[in-house]
């Protein structure tokens, strides 16, 4: 692959991934933007796939999973949460991507239904959300939480 190749899908990655949040954070989604936020997720994740690391990969693995855990498909979420999770286990990522590996699987049990799933899953998150060591990182994560876990851990 060429450098100039390796730079493309690099810029596709990063525009895609930051597409796909914009939309996750968008209130009033069309159908038609919600399909576009599949597809934003999933070009993004193969772009890194071709010149990627294990960060983005796993990074990029959590950004599917909550596509589909906001569209309410818990069976989609909580493979790519999986995936994302083996990926954080297998190479001993940093507390910050191994917190949201752990959030990813917590949110897909959350959405499926599995309370006991999820909150094996938010005490892991929180276990790992404490060797964070940037306050506002930690803070980050408990924010996450606190939008689909009924009594959100405090920092």
């Amino acid at each position: 692959m060429t450098e100039e190749q390796k730079k493309l899908h690099r810029q596709l990655a990063v525009d895609c991934f930051n597409s796909t949040w914009e939309l996750i954070e968008k209130k009033d989604r069309t159908a038609d933007e919600d399909l576009q936020m599949i597809h934003t997720a999933h070009a993004s994740r193969y772009h890194w796939g071709q010149i990627g690391t294990w960060l983005e990969f796993q990074r990029g693995e959590w950004q599917i999973s909550r596509v589909y855990s906001v569209l309410e498909q818990g069976e989609a979420a909580l493979f790519h949460a999986e995936a994302g999770y083996k990926i954080s286990k297998q190479n001993d990522m940093k507390p910050f991507d191994r917190a949201f590996a752990c959030e990813a699987m917590a949110r897909a049990h959350h959405v499926l239904g599995n309370t006991r799933k999820r909150d094996i899953f938010v005490r892991e998150t929180i276990a790992v959300a404490k060797e964070i060591g940037e306050s506002i990182d930690r803070t980050y994560v408990w924010n996450e939480l606190s939008s689909f876990v009924p009594e959100p851990p405090t920092d």
